[in-house]
């Protein structure tokens, strides 16, 4: 059997809460075909024990309501329903979820931080975040993964009509973790969600952003930053599902790459349906390759199903150093690793400016530094 030719819109068409309702993955699914599966120490096929530990805690802004709640919330499972196995497993295997509202017409003061921290790989553990902002609220959130785990997790964004929402979230991991996660932001009329993901840590990251619109109006912008040191496995799969008219997204993901079987995998599926005229959207994926020995795949997808569009386009690009651009620093006394250093500054500077808070924009270029430094 071949691997899966479906059209987006029908290939993204299966979710469940049942984790029966998906099939074990193989490998040869076109949503699994990149991921090493024996990587993810049972996430996928349920042999994975329960028993490992993940501490989740929130430094909240004063304006925002922080709860732990138990599965048969009401509110849990309103904006996101799983869409593969790993999801429907996580969503039917956490024991107590973390849920953020931010009030209606209200603005946080300061960010809210949500710290998930591993303590060990001996047994997965399981996670689910439920932030809803109210109509014309406006927040900033940031989640910074670390420790060691075998972790599994959905988050669910519900952002209200007229509402902000600003999210980074920050995947530090040690070596040795796997973290299989689902981000879905559903977004009301005229509602704004802006997110930024950077990349790190981790033995194998496989990280499903996705949104969709409630109503028209609806503007995401989704941004991501990774650094792929040898032995890493970092996959990002985003889906944006346009289905009402007037609604726009933009995507920019960019990442390096260094040292023997380093993998990055990015996929980028948009669709367009039929009653969602007036759309505006573009994807972009850049990859700089640093080494022999590592590679990225990058696989832009957009689907289109009606005429009357603002805009759809979509972009991806691998390659190596620019040896002009090189050869240009150091023709003005630069020596090689410093020009190296300056080109790859360069090359995420742009995405760099987007995060808002000076101390993650400073740790994640000290992160690139270390990385560089190898």
């Amino acid at each position: 059997m071949g691997l899966e030719t479906k059209p987006l819109s029908t290939l993204h068409e299966m979710s469940s809460f049942r984790v029966e309702d998906f099939p074990v993955p193989t490998g040869r699914e076109e949503e699994w075909r990149f991921t090493p599966l024996a990587r993810l120490k049972g996430l996928h096929n349920g042999t994975a024990g329960g028993s490992g530990a993940v501490v989740v805690d929130v430094d909240a802004a004063p304006e925002v309501t922080v709860e732990t709640v138990t599965r048969d919330d009401a509110r849990l499972g309103k904006a996101y329903v799983p869409g593969d196995r790993v999801s429907a497993q996580a969503y039917t295997s956490f024991e107590k979820a973390t849920v953020l509202t931010v009030p209606r017409m209200t603005v946080a003061s300061r960010p809210t931080v949500v710290t998930i921290r591993g303590t060990s790989v001996d047994g997965a553990a399981y996670g689910h975040i439920l932030v809803t902002l109210e109509p014309m609220a406006e927040a900033l959130l940031v989640f910074d993964h670390r420790g060691s785990a075998v972790y599994a997790d959905n988050v669910e964004f519900a952002v209200g009509d007229g509402a902000t929402l600003k999210v980074v979230s920050l995947q530090d991991w040690d070596d040795d973790a796997v973290h299989v996660s689902h981000h879905h932001a559903l977004l009301g009329k005229d509602a704004t969600f802006r997110s930024f993901v950077v990349t790190l840590g981790g033995d194998l990251v496989r990280l499903s952003p996705s949104v969709s619109y409630a109503a028209p109006g609806g503007d995401a912008d989704l941004t991501g930053l990774y650094f792929v040191d040898a032995g890493q496995h970092v996959e990002h799969r985003l889906l944006v599902d346009h289905t009402v008219p007037n609604c726009r997204s933009n995507v920019t993901y960019k990442g390096a790459l260094q040292g023997d079987e380093a993998h990055a995998v990015w996929i980028g599926d948009v669709i367009i349906r039929a009653e969602a005229e007036g759309t505006d959207t573009y994807e972009l994926n850049r990859n700089l390759i640093l080494t022999d020995g590592a590679r990225a795949d990058s696989v832009p997808n957009l689907e289109i199903l009606t005429g009357e569009v603002a805009g759809a386009g979509h972009a991806s690009a691998s390659g190596r150093l620019d040896d002009e651009q090189i050869f240009y620093l150091q023709a003005r006394g630069i020596p090689f690793d410093e020009a190296r250093r300056l080109v790859i500054h360069g090359f995420f500077a742009q995405l760099l400016e987007k995060i808002e808070l000076p101390e993650i924009r400073d740790r994640v270029l000290t992160a690139v530094e270390t990385e560089l430094a190898r």
